[in-house]
C-alpha cells in the first residue's frame, strides 16, 4: 500500500524535467512573433516621441564658480590643508535656509526654499579647492540669475560664518556659456522602443508558460511521455 501511494523515481524525474524552462524555445517562439514586437517598438517610440515633443518642457544648466582658499599674499601649506577641509562645509552653507531665502528675496522669486533648494546643486571636484554651483531650471535667463546671486550671498555668508578671507570667484554664469540639457529625441524614442518591445516579449513569454495545451505530437512525447501511434490530418474547407 505504501508503495502504491509513492510516486515512481522515473516520475518525479519526467515531472522535474517538465518544470525545466526551455530558454531556446522561447527564443524561436519570440522570433515567430516578430511582427508584433517590431510593432510594439514602434508604437513605443511614437508615444515617447510625442511625449518628448508636446509635454516635456526645456531644460538650462548654468553655473558658476568659486575657489577657496586664504588670500593672504603668502599661502601656506597648513592653509591648503584647511581649506580642503573645509570644502564641505561652504557646500552646506551655500545650500543653507539663509542663503537660499536672501536669493528669493532678492530676485523677488515665487518660489519656497525647498524647492529652490531642488533646483541646486553644489559640486565639488575632487583634489580641487573649487565649489561650482550649478542650476538647473526651465527659463534661461532665470538660471543664469540664480546662480550668480547665490555666488554673491554666498560669498558673504561664508566669511560671516567661517571668519576667514572671502572666497575667490573664478566665474560668473554668463548667457553664452548656459546649456541646453533638455534630454534629446533619440533618447526617448530608444527608450520607447526598448519599452514595447520589453513588455511585448514578457507578455508572450508568460503566455507561453501558462499555456497547458498540447498542440504537436512533439508536446504529446515531451509532457505526457507517450507514444504517438497515430494522427488525423485537418483539411481546411476551401471555396
Amino acid at each position: 500500500m505504501e508503495n502504491m501511494v509513492k510516486q515512481p523515481p522515473m516520475a518525479a524525474d519526467r515531472n522535474a524535467e517538465d518544470d525545466v524552462i526551455d530558454l531556446l524555445e522561447i527564443f524561436y517562439m519570440l522570433l515567430s512573433h516578430w511582427r508584433a514586437i517590431f510593432l510594439a517598438m514602434l508604437a513605443g517610440a511614437v508615444l515617447l516621441g510625442t511625449y518628448r515633443v508636446f509635454l516635456v518642457k526645456p531644460s538650462y544648466q548654468a553655473d558658476a564658480k568659486i575657489y577657496i582658499t586664504n588670500t593672504d599674499s603668502m599661502v601656506t601649506f597648513a592653509d591648503l590643508q584647511l581649506s580642503a577641509a573645509l570644502t564641505d562645509d561652504y557646500a552646506q552653507i551655500i545650500k543653507s535656509r539663509t542663503a537660499l531665502n536672501r536669493v528669493i528675496e532678492e530676485l523677488e522669486l515665487d518660489t519656497t526654499y525647498d524647492r529652490l533648494a531642488g533646483l541646486i546643486q553644489v559640486i565639488n571636484p575632487d583634489s580641487t579647492h573649487i565649489i561650482q554651483i550649478v542650476v538647473t531650471c526651465g527659463d534661461l535667463e532665470l538660471s543664469r540669475n540664480i546662480a550668480n546671486a547665490l555666488l554673491n550671498i554666498s560669498i558673504n555668508q561664508i566669511h560671516q560664518v567661517i571668519g576667514s578671507s572671502e572666497p575667490t570667484v573664478i566665474d560668473y554664469s554668463e548667457a553664452e556659456a548656459v546649456k541646453d540639457v533638455t534630454p534629446g529625441m533619440k533618447k526617448y524614442l530608444v527608450i520607447g522602443a526598448l519599452g514595447g518591445a520589453l513588455l511585448v516579449c514578457a507578455l508572450l513569454v508568460v503566455r507561453m508558460l501558462m499555456d497547458t495545451t498540447l498542440k504537436t505530437e512533439e508536446d504529446v512525447e515531451k509532457y505526457l511521455h507517450l507514444p504517438v501511434l497515430a494522427s488525423i490530418p485537418c483539411f481546411s474547407d476551401k471555396e
